[in-house]
């Protein structure tokens, strides 16, 4: 056996290869030889993967933790007197919400589209620095209408950046690789809202200095920080997987080589799939219209039940000040364990949809105590609920955004879809700024809790149907394979150009 062929072995799970070209059966007398070919690949597989996953992930990581410090950052600013210096009702606090996620959702497509032209490494950094002046900004308005301009051009700016990530490294890792990435660039949602509160209560000690409010120190401040940090990565980020620095040329060739195995990347240069036909295709297909619900109803529950209003949550459970602001980190610092420890079991596994189920179980539990009246100690049990429901909502994500990326190809269809995810889950977060705000009030928001129950229920008859479709699937597939016809000898099956519908592309559960 040639060592090539156990070197992309190595670098991929087993139990995911797609069909290689048929090798006669090694002689004994190879034996030997092959078995410590196979350790040694299978031992520089690891180091190419941890060298990647040092170069790439500590910069997609910091850049998700900013854009989520920075959007949810209004939460913090809220009950330190935001709402009531500019004169706003819960209504208007709504709105502006409202106004972030408008363009967050509308220029999803368009910039995850665009990036195979535009490229990462340009894309990627120049959003930061946009969206980071446009945080900063926020601490210099006086009145409502100059924070919806502000939260207009955020969501306009940062929108693009989470559909655009997981593009990013769903095309650097093979897909039994990549949920456990996912998880930890995921996990920056969680610090980042567990590190809001403790930073929004070392800022907020700056009241008065400069003649500001404590809150406008918090969003000028932060948004500095993403401003240069942003522009740090123009020299950190590789656009693809060829270039990546850090790595041999021989380490980047064996990366390359098994992406190409995995069905992720092109084996010629010329990519004929990304055509507006395949772009039109993802949207009738029904493993991603499954997903797309799913993030709808996820992101009702996610997308400002947690990073917004938890800290008014936690105040109307009897919290008040600095403390507010610090009672909200614990749940997020479970959420962030939990995530990337249930990501690396479902990669080994290859499980995306028991991920999402147990998930959503703990969730719905959470918000039944949450919803449950006590006749002592409520507000202790309902801050404790937070620790079901805080993980359960978040730790959705990472598989779910994982799932689109495993079973969508090609790359078109791949950018389509995870582009398409976050259009779904912040159409949900709209429905939540307004679930939590002024259509169920604090303290009992019992409406919404009632909504989301119901929700989570969703979630999981979604994600079982998407496993049974995916079944059906892969069985169909296998019978085609063993019943085809061989054409002139050839073994080796390409699967990039037909994609996802090919019957090698076997779909991950």
């Amino acid at each position: 056996m040639s060592s090539a062929h156990h070197q992309v072995q190595a670098l991929q799970e087993s139990d995911d290869c797609l069909p290689q070209t048929k090798v006669e059966s090694p002689s004994t007398s190879d034996y030997d030889h092959d078995h410590e070919a196979c350790q040694d690949a299978a031992s520089k597989a690891g180091t190419v993967w941890t060298k990647l996953d040092l170069i790439v992930l500590p910069v997609v990581t910091t850049i998700y933790f900013l854009s989520s410090l920075d959007r949810s950052n209004i939460g913090n600013a809220r009950i330190a007197g935001l709402q009531r210096q500019l004169h706003m009702s819960d209504d208007q606090y709504s709105i502006a919400l409202t106004a972030t996620l408008i363009t967050y959702t509308v220029i999803d497509i368009p910039s995850n589209l665009a990036i195979k032209t535009v490229g990462p490494r340009l894309m990627i950094p120049t959003a930061a620095i946009l969206w980071g002046m446009t945080c900063t900004l926020q601490g210099l308005v006086h009145n409502y209408a100059g924070l919806i301009v502000c939260r207009l051009f955020l969501g306009l700016f940062e929108g693009g950046l989470l559909p655009a990530i997981s593009l990013y490294l769903s095309s650097f890792y093979p897909r039994r690789r990549l949920q456990f990435r996912i998880a930890i660039m995921f996990s920056a949602t969680s610090l980042a809202s567990a590190f809001s509160g403790l930073l929004a209560a070392a800022i907020l000690n700056m009241e008065g200095v400069g003649g500001k409010p404590g809150w406008a120190w918090l969003f000028i401040l932060e948004g500095l920080f993403t401003v240069l940090f942003g522009a740090s990565c123009y020299f950190m980020l590789p656009d693809t997987p060829s270039q990546i620095p850090g790595l041999s040329s021989k380490e980047r060739n064996l990366v390359v080589l098994a992406l190409r195995e995995d069905g992720i990347i092109n084996r010629s240069e010329d990519d004929t799939s990304y055509t507006l036909r395949n772009c039109i295709r993802t949207f009738s297909q029904p493993h991603v219209l499954l997903v797309m619900i799913t993030g709808f109803l996820n992101g009702t529950s996610s997308g400002s039940l947690t990073d917004v209003f938890l800290p008014s949550i936690v105040a109307g459970l009897g919290y008040s000040g600095t403390r507010a602001q610090l009672m909200s980190v614990p749940p997020f610092a479970v959420a962030a364990v939990l995530s990337v420890i249930t990501a690396f079991l479902a990669d080994r596994f290859g499980q995306r949809g028991l991920n999402i189920i147990f998930f959503a179980m703990i969730s719905l539990t959470g918000l039944a105590i949450f919803y449950g009246k006590s006749p002592s100690h409520v507000d202790h049990i309902r801050y404790g609920s937070l620790f079901l429901l805080v993980p359960g909502t978040y730790c959705i994500g990472p598989p779910l955004g994982t799932w689109a990326a495993n079973n969508s190809a090609p790359l078109i269809r791949r950018a389509t879809a995870l582009a398409l995810l976050p259009v779904m889950t912040n159409l949900g977060s709209i429905l939540s700024t307004w679930l939590l705000g002024a259509i169920s009030p604090a303290p009992r928001y019992t409406s919404a809790t009632i909504t989301l129950l119901a929700f989570q229920v969703g979630i999981i008859a979604c994600a079982v149907l998407n496993m049974l479709w995916l079944a059906k699937e892969n069985r169909r597939k296998q019978y085609e394979r063993d019943n085809i016809v061989p054409v002139d000898g050839q073994a080796e099956h390409d699967i990039t150009g037909k994609g996802d519908d090919c019957i090698w592309f076997e779909y991950v559960m």
